[in-house]
């Protein structure tokens, strides 16, 4: 089953403290290299919030079909300075799972259809 994540956070006054220069660093040291140690397995676009809402500045869209993937890539981001260092605060997760009722409905229906027979 294909799940959808959003991930919501924001990006703390530590974090625009520093330069641009710093920020891109940051990311390529510490962020894009567990991401891409993850690709095969989870899919993310990143979105700024800040603009259009109060509550976070930032979230991010994953797509896995495994969980267990995107635990370790959540346990591997926490290990990094970004959030370990208070630059990131996690905010709400939201999880669901893709026409997850249709296939509900196969399952039923093949249940159904083997006690028949």
């Amino acid at each position: 089953m294909n799940h959808g994540i959003v991930l919501t956070y924001t990006l703390t006054p530590r974090w625009l403290g520093l330069s641009r220069a710093e920020r891109s660093a940051m990311r390529a040291t510490h962020i894009e290299p567990i991401f891409a140690a993850y690709a095969d397995r989870i899919t993310a676009r990143f979105f700024d919030a800040e603009a259009f809402n109060g509550k976070m500045s930032d979230f991010a869209v994953l797509e896995t079909e495994d969980l267990g993937a995107y635990y370790f890539l959540i346990e591997a981001l926490r290990d990094t300075p970004l959030i370990s260092g208070g630059y990131l605060v996690l905010g709400e997760i939201l999880i669901g799972v893709q026409d997850g009722f249709q296939a509900y409905e196969r399952t039923l229906a093949a249940a159904q259809t083997g006690a028949r027979a």
